[in-house]
């Protein structure tokens, strides 16, 4: 098991970037600026980032999906697949009190709420986690996680990572693997992508 999550100032990179930089002889490409920062993270990782990278956002994309596009190009909402009623979805996965069987949108209100549901789950994912020590890859999982469970408030997968047992928080993805008591094997992919990611 790693050590808690300390409270310390996070590392500063721009001296190792300048360095490396130097070292090319030239300026960094925008991949090389995310394998470099990737690298940090696995040997020194700063505290809980504030955004979901792309990777998280293609993550969560992928799983949610952009269902029930309908012929004159709006999008229909849809019933939970686990219940087959409520809560009703429509989109990128958004639900709420404003969301019912009725419900109709663009595709650019989709890709609007997209943002902002994302924003809000990562909002919570820091809350949660607080002054934790978490890389990028760890933190884009644990958002979608929430984003499709709600759960990062009481799951044993968020005290295991803030205790530092990273391999134990693994761990537990797999769990969160059912809806209205089923398992349903497009959350079993999903867990499965999300501890690939969160493994690093």
């Amino acid at each position: 098991m790693n050590a808690p999550c300390p409270s310390s100032e996070p590392t500063q990179r721009k001296p190792i970037f300048d360095k490396v930089r130097e070292l090319l002889g030239r300026g960094f490409r925008p991949n090389e600026v995310a394998i470099l920062d990737a690298a940090l993270d696995r040997i020194a990782p700063g505290k809980c980032p504030r955004n979901v990278s792309p990777a998280g956002v293609a993550l969560i994309k992928r799983f949610e999906g952009c269902a029930r596009l309908r012929t004159d190009g709006l999008v229909e909402a849809y019933p939970d697949p686990g219940t087959g009623a409520e809560p009703y979805t429509i989109g990128w996965g958004a639900t709420g009190p404003d969301i019912d069987a009725h419900t109709v949108w663009s595709q650019e209100q989709c890709d609007a709420r997209l943002a902002t549901d994302i924003e809000r789950h990562a909002r919570d994912v820091r809350r949660v986690l607080g002054q934790c020590t978490t890389t990028q890859a760890q933190f884009d999982a644990l958002v979608s996680f929430h984003y499709n469970t709600g759960a990062i408030g009481r799951s044993t997968l968020a005290e295991k990572h803030k205790a530092g047992d990273f391999a134990g928080a693994a761990e537990e993805f797999q769990r969160w693997n059912k809806a209205g008591g089923r398992v349903l094997k497009g959350l079993v992919r999903r867990r499965a992508e999300e501890t690939k990611m969160y493994r690093g």
